[in-house]
């Protein structure tokens, strides 16, 4: 049986919010779901990067309206710039954006693209159960950023996406046979599967295989033949 990842030993998370109600809230919802997890907090930018460093969290979950350091004013640019930072120097740390600036993003849309880790985002008025399903697809590396407003306006795919599909879906080729194909990790190979699914604008749900799903959507919308 699969192990759910609120049974997993060594959890880590960092918790980035400048208001404090809404931090301590957060962080209690998700220790009722992840019991043996360790909990890190911080307020600002500055204090963020050194918990980073200094913890190595799992899941980083952040607002994107922050102050750089104590007694400055939060902006978004602020978070923004953040993670950047983080994306670029930690190419597997999965985040969850829990802000009501998603649609901001759209200016680092390359930097998304390209991260290894897993990326959702949770608009602070979903409920809490929605928060914790993006926390637990983060976890499993996959992205979801349909709630960024304008970010697959036009079906943009990646050749190596691409190359993917068809030699899943065209030579019947697994993960590891991609892998070796493409002269990447598999890991890579499933990085490219979540990118993939959420152009695609497909997550997971009870009852329905994923890959298949991804086949139906991709012949539906010409990627493959």
């Amino acid at each position: 049986m699969k192990q759910s990842f609120s049974e997993k030993s060594g959890l880590k998370f960092l918790v980035i919010d400048d208001h404090e109600s809404v931090l301590n809230g957060t962080v209690e919802i998700l220790r009722k779901n992840y019991p043996s997890a360790e909990f890190n907090t911080a307020i600002n930018a500055s204090y963020a990067v050194e918990q980073v460093l200094i913890c190595q969290p799992n899941l980083l979950i952040m607002d994107l309206s922050i102050p750089e350091k104590l007694e400055m004013t939060a902006k978004v640019d602020t978070g923004i710039q953040l993670l950047k930072v983080l994306m670029n120097n930690y190419l597997h740390l999965n985040f969850v954006i829990q802000s009501v600036h998603a649609r901001t993003l759209i200016r680092i849309r390359p930097f998304i693209d390209n991260h290894q880790g897993g990326f959702t985002i949770a608009d602070k008025s979903l409920s809490t159960q929605e928060m914790l399903t993006r926390v637990d697809w983060a976890l499993q590396g996959l992205t979801h950023t349909k709630d960024i407003k304008g970010i697959h306006s036009g079906l943009e795919v990646k050749p190596e996406w691409l190359k993917v599909l068809n030699l899943a879906f065209e030579e019947g080729l697994q993960d590891k046979a991609i892998a070796e194909n493409m002269c990447i990790s598999e890991r890579m190979v499933r990085h490219y599967w979540s990118k993939l699914q959420d152009v695609l604008n497909i997550y997971p749900e009870e009852g329905k295989n994923i890959r298949i799903q991804t086949e139906i959507k991709a012949r539906k919308e010409g990627l493959i033949d």
